[in-house]
């Protein structure tokens, strides 16, 4: 298969302003470019996607900290929780057929076009840190760090959702605060995938340079976009991105086991 030269600069640059405008990891975009334009392996592409996030969500991090749009103390409690799940996440990444990973990986992306369609409430801030709320920003983390290391997302489609319903944030604030747990989160869990071999070390490097510039605008940008707009067009694009992994899936082998 021929694979496009630029094809990883556009996928990286795509992907940077995707996580700039809605604080996601961008794994969401990544992992089916990978697999379906660049010809990779899909449990490379979690890992390579994965690599990819560090560079991109710590620019698009750096636009949220300078509109004051990050919450530090719950950031830092669901990573703890995600250090923990990355691990177990990276793990099955080597004992999961990959006809399941596609599936799980479609319905995960139309779960998240959903979310982005859903009318999100107004809220006016998320409260004080109790030790209840504590626990549950780490079991966020926890369903946040599995999903990263298996499926090569940077887990932002489950932290804001949770963040704004559950937890009461404003939108860009947990935007800002999912991009700092992403973006740890995604230092640990490339570092288990380059161990165990499920890592493109060049490719994610040249998708993370190339998306450092737009995730750092669409950071800045979030807040001028029509939410009702974005939320069309981004839902509009995961649907498609799920179509097309499910038809992937439809020919994949069912009795196709890990290597």
């Amino acid at each position: 298969m021929n694979r496009p030269r630029w094809g990883p600069v556009g996928v990286g640059a795509a992907t940077g302003l995707l996580s700039g405008l809605f604080g996601v990891g961008g794994g969401i975009l990544m992992v089916p470019s990978l697999v379906l334009l660049l010809g990779m392996d899909q449990r490379r592409a979690h890992g390579t996607s994965l690599g990819a996030m560090v560079l991109i969500s710590a620019s698009a991090l750096g636009g949220f900290l300078l509109e004051g749009s990050v919450s530090w103390l719950p950031g830092l409690l669901i990573f703890a929780g995600s250090a923990v799940g990355v691990t177990a996440g990276t793990s099955l990444l080597n004992h999961v057929p990959v006809r399941s990973l596609r599936i799980g990986f479609a319905v995960l992306l139309l779960v998240t076009a959903v979310r982005f369609v859903a009318v999100v409430p107004e809220n006016d801030g998320h409260g004080d840190v109790t030790v209840a709320a504590a626990l549950a920003y780490a079991a966020c983390g926890v369903a946040t760090g599995l999903l990263s290391g298996a499926m090569g997302v940077g887990g932002g489609v489950i932290m804001i959702p949770a963040m704004i319903l559950f937890f009461g944030f404003v939108d860009a604030t947990a935007k800002g605060t999912s991009l700092l747990v992403i973006l740890p989160t995604a230092l640990v869990g490339t570092a288990r995938n380059r161990r165990s071999g499920n890592l493109d070390a060049r490719t994610a490097l040249v998708m993370g340079a190339s998306g450092v510039a737009s995730a750092f605008a669409g950071a800045l940008g979030a807040g001028q976009l029509s939410p009702r707009l974005s939320s069309g067009l981004f839902a509009g694009l995961l649907i498609v991105s799920a179509v097309q992994m499910l038809r992937h899936a439809r020919i994949e082998p069912a009795t196709d086991k890990p290597s």
